[in-house]
């Protein structure tokens, strides 16, 4: 069987080492509410290392967020036509508040992806779960 590539672990949200099972239950947006699994159902890696581990996630998702709202108002002022003035500042506001309201989903998902897949020096992809 083939290797499963890293980059599809990481959108899909699957397990680091096995890269087969799934670090959450539920999706992103739905009324299912996405938590964190325990243990992977695959290869019984658990996620949470250590206690408080995912406090370090907090770090991740506030860099994304930055990011992201950086990006919204660059984009706010591109697409108002370059205007920058007291009047178009509830616009700058409420484009980056509620771009920011519509990604938090997303960034409790993939803030714990990436310190889990590239942040986590203890937990390596082993190849032989791909052998299953």
């Amino acid at each position: 069987m083939k290797k499963t590539p890293k980059w599809y672990a990481i959108v899909k949200g699957k397990c680091p080492q096995c890269r087969r099972g799934d670090i959450f239950t539920g999706s992103s947006y739905g009324f299912n509410i996405q938590r964190t699994n325990t243990n992977c159902a695959h290869c019984k890696q658990r996620f949470e290392i250590e206690p408080g581990y995912f406090y370090a996630a907090m770090y991740v998702s506030y860099a994304m967020n930055m990011v992201e709202m950086i990006s919204m108002g660059f984009a706010t002022y591109y697409l108002s036509g370059g205007r920058l003035d007291f009047d178009s500042l509830g616009w700058y506001v409420g484009v980056i508040f509620l771009g920011s309201l519509l990604l938090s989903p997303l960034n409790y998902r993939y803030s714990r992806v990436i310190l889990l897949h590239w942040l986590s020096p203890k937990i390596k992809y082993k190849a032989e779960y791909d052998q299953e």
